[in-house]
This record gives structure tokens, sequence and C-alpha cells, in this order.
């Protein structure tokens, strides 16, 4: 595979993620690669809540649903975006940090544990915050 190539198909690595873990909302042609990360902890974030609600509610099929997005989000989106060689330590952090949340989510399910899902909002959630503030300056037109 060609250097240029290899730029470009991780260039838009977060945009085929986006499309293969099928997180529904809308997307503008010209979504950027940091605003379709930032939609996936949106994604993620949601599935979480909607779970426990339905778990709160005793809506079994609705809350193994809800995980299920969650995780699918978690591991084949934020995940499978994460570039050891680029990210270096902060990425292999993030990596372990994920793998605990899709173990506690499917505990979660597993044991209909409200706490599990609050804690694993709670650790995504500064990710996604921080996430947000780094966000690039929209450029300003001429």
């Amino acid at each position: 595979m060609s250097t240029t190539y290899a730029f470009q198909a991780r260039q838009h690595r977060p945009a085929m993620l986006y499309q293969r873990v099928h997180v529904e909302s809308q997307v503008g042609g010209d979504a950027t690669p940091h605003r379709l990360t930032a939609m996936l902890f949106d994604g993620a974030l949601e599935s979480m809540n909607r779970a426990k609600g339905a778990l709160l509610a005793r809506d079994v099929q609705t809350k193994g649903n809800a995980i299920g997005r969650a995780i699918n989000i978690i591991d084949g989106g934020l995940r499978a975006a994460l570039d050891p060689r680029a990210g270096g330590q902060l990425a292999a952090d993030l990596h372990g940090l994920y793998g605990y949340i899709l173990t506690r989510l499917t505990q979660a399910n597993v044991n209909n544990d409200v706490a599990a899902i609050d804690e694993c909002i709670g650790l995504l959630q500064p990710i996604r915050e921080a996430w947000q503030a780094i966000a690039p300056s929209p450029q300003v037109a001429n």
C-alpha cells in the first residue's frame, strides 16, 4: 500500500467506522473526522443512558439493544480508531480504558446493574468533553 493511500485511508477511518457501527444521526457531507468521532462519543453516551432508563423501566429488550449498541460504538468505533503508532501511550491508555468500559457494560447487561452503567458514563463523559475542548476552530470564509 502506498504511503499516500495509507494516509488517506487513515484520514477517512472515522467516517468508515461511523458507518460500520450504525450510529443513527444525520451527518453532513462536510463532517470532519473530529466531528465524526464526537458523534461516536455522543452515540455511545446516548445508548448508555437509554440502557439505564430501560433497565429502570424493566424493559429487558431495549436495555440489551442499547447496551449492545454502546458496545459496538466503543469497540468498533472509538477503540478501533486508535492509532498506537501515532498515539503512543495515550492510545494505549485509551485502549485499556475502552476495554474496561466494554467489560463493565457486559456485566451491567448480564447483572442488570445500573451502577455499572453509571460508572461507564462517568468514565466516557470526561473523554468526550476533552475531545470537544480540542475541536478545531471553524474556518472563516473570505
